[in-house]
């Protein structure tokens, strides 16, 4: 902190700010709910841990230089929790005093609204959280020694030891899950990715693009030389306004449009621009703060891209990796803050625009498909399928990794935040995993598509005795939400549930995995329950025809992985309206992740980072993890 004066002013924006946020839209798209959530929870989560580092700093000549940009201040003073015959252990983790911390706040908010009458605090948004969106963006290690998905997803770690990178270079791409404190060494042998792997030696790095939902401003500082430009997307303001400012005299802070300030800028991104010309591109599941690489696990997927000996003209229509980089950029109000350095105390960047991205480095050793959710009302078949759901599907034809004819799907779901489900939008999710167009989907009747079955999913997320029995115990399960609810809604799809538990042991996950594994429909039936088994999306002959999936099935892919921000909710994904002539596409957040085929049982086994098969709920005597159940008997709630 620069000083008492200034904090205080800190606290007194902050406060009013707050006042001032305007409450959720009760017309809200179905599943924003829980997304909307999480940014009071994350914006009181990284005022809890600036604080604590803040103050913690000995050495003024550590310290950031004062920032013109509004800072966060410090939360109310923390209350001891209550006694409880089920709290778990007490550690001294810092990350369970920034939790307390947390939680205080959250909880003294919530009561001065109920005080005050706001009917908000009622309905789907009564929890209060704000799921911790710190999408873990990339796939674990693989257990053999190679490439585990070569033609697509690069080489994946096998290392013996489950520490750091060796400072390689990753012209295939890499697949590792993140460094973590509370693991089983027994069962922790492969290499993992930290941070400052990924950054590699601060002296090589020239420039770097750096997204996350919420940051610890002086972790992250510390990860770079104090002269390094630096971009920071974060998420915008309360009104949803684009803007840029400046953090310091080397950092640019820039935040893109959000319509009525609802959703979140979900999207982990790392970018860095060596010295040598080499461009580092990191997908990460974690937020930028210390204890998502440290407490909770996460997965990374890293891959280094060369410079081209002669650039390449610049390609308006272009669709693959790079160029849907650039459209992502874009929209997060990218440009903007590069202008601000190159007309301020940097104008020699290694990139003067994004669309220098494709021209001038080579992409062509990357075998992933990237697929973004851009936040807002998309139109059209050409703007609809670039993003959501509909981009997914098409990457999936891309992978020739559809399930057609004589083959059906199941998905497994891992992620740290449940949506409002229904059967209508599940199968419409379900469609696009199969690769199959939603043309033919928007052209059935609302009730026959509202009268479908649930599709064969697994939805994976902890229980409470899960959270309860991990290394962290109930403090350590603040990032995971589902809503109370939600729960114990009558047409809850409870009976999809299956419980998350690390391969790497008592550790939570926060990763945002799909998997979308194929079964002969033959053999599918066999030995399956009523709930897992595989499941074929209902499409007539003639649908089929104009879909275009009479192609045939590629026997040599067993199933795909997403990695990414996603969560599996409506509000990452996004909604499809209107009819097939004229399709509306409705997406709450700003999401990014990977996809890449699978080739066979043992590398679907060795991408998961869940044991599999995953146990499903005994829904007698399982409940899923209610964070406000147990934290707020703890935290005085």
């Amino acid at each position: 902190m620069d000083n008492e004066d200034d904090d205080i002013a800190r606290a007194i924006a902050l406060s009013l700010e707050e006042a001032q946020r305007p409450q959720p839209d009760r017309n809200a798209t179905p599943g924003s709910d829980d997304d909307e959530n999480e940014e009071a929870f994350q914006r009181e989560l990284a005022a809890a841990i600036a604080a604590s580092k803040a103050e913690s700093e000995t050495n003024p000549r550590t310290q950031a230089p004062p920032a013109r940009a509004r800072s966060i201040s410090p939360p109310a003073p923390v209350l001891q929790p209550k006694p409880s015959a089920e709290a778990g252990p007490s550690g001294t983790s810092s990350f369970l005093t920034e939790r307390q911390r947390m939680e205080q706040e959250r909880l003294e908010r919530r009561k001065r609204l109920r005080e005050a009458g706001d009917g908000a605090l009622g309905g789907q948004d009564d929890s209060g959280q704000s799921a911790a969106k710190r999408a873990r963006t990339s796939p674990p290690p693989r257990q053999q020694s190679g490439p585990v998905a070569s033609s697509s997803s690069g080489r994946t770690a096998s290392s013996s030891q489950a520490s750091s990178s060796n400072g390689g270079i990753f012209w295939d791409g890499e697949l590792r899950q993140t460094a973590n404190a509370h693991v089983d060494p027994s069962k922790d042998k492969k290499a993992t990715f930290r941070f400052s792997d990924i950054v590699g030696p601060k002296a090589d790095v020239s420039f770097a693009i750096l997204s996350s939902y919420c940051n610890q401003d002086p972790w992250l500082r510390m990860m770079f030389d104090p002269s390094t430009p630096v971009i920071l997307v974060n998420q915008p303001g309360a009104e949803g306004n684009a803007a840029v400012e400046h953090l310091c005299s080397h950092w640019v802070r820039t935040r893109p449009f959000l319509r009525n300030g609802r959703g979140a800028m979900h999207v982990k991104l790392i970018m860095i621009f060596y010295k040598d010309g080499r461009l580092r591109v990191a997908i990460p599941t974690a937020n930028f703060v210390d204890y998502d690489w440290r407490d909770i696990e996460n997965s990374a997927w890293v891959q280094d891209i060369p410079l081209r000996q002669t650039a390449i003209r610049h390609d308006a229509k272009a669709t693959d990796f790079p160029a849907t980089l650039q459209r992502v950029l874009h929209q997060l109000n990218v440009p903007a803050a590069l202008n601000e350095h190159i007309n301020g105390n940097h104008p020699d960047l290694p990139i003067k625009s994004v669309i220098e991205l494709r021209m001038r480095w080579d992409w062509s050793k990357v075998k992933v498909k990237l697929v973004a959710s851009l936040a807002g009302k998309h139109e059209g078949w050409e703007e609809v399928g670039r993003t959501g759901h509909p981009a997914l599907m098409k990457a999936i034809q891309e992978l020739d990794a559809r399930a057609n004819k004589g083959r059906s799907l199941t998905l497994e779901c891992q992620g740290s935040s449940i949506g409002a489900y229904s059967t209508q939008w599940m199968n419409e999710f379900f469609c696009s995993a199969r690769g199959e167009s939603a043309k033919s989907w928007l052209d059935k009747p609302k009730t026959q598509r509202a009268k479908l079955p649930w599709p064969s999913v697994k939805i994976i997320f902890p229980t409470r005795e899960t959270v309860k029995n991990s290394k962290l115990s109930f403090p350590g399960g603040g990032t995971m939400f589902c809503r109370k609810n939600q729960w114990e809604a009558k047409n809850f799809p409870r009976e999809l549930f299956h419980d998350s538990k690390s391969k790497r042991g008592r550790v939570l996950m926060h990763s945002k995995m799909i998997l979308g594994i194929f079964a002969n429909t033959s053999s599918s039936s066999s030995g399956a329950s009523s709930s897992s088994r595989a499941y074929k999306a209902p499409i007539d002959s003639e649908d089929e025809e104009e879909s275009g999936d009479e192609h045939q099935s590629n026997s040599n892919i067993a199933g795909w992985a997403y990695v990414g921000s996603h969560n599996f909710t409506p509000s990452a994904w996004g909604t499809l309206s209107g009819s097939e002539g004229k399709p509306s596409l409705n997406i709450v957040n700003y999401e990014l992740g990977i996809i890449f085929p699978l080739k066979n049982e043992q590398e679907i086994d060795a991408v998961a980072c869940w044991e599999r098969p995953p146990k499903k709920y005994n829904l007698k005597t399982d409940r899923a993890w209610i964070q406000d159940e147990v934290l707020n008997a703890m935290f005085g709630g």
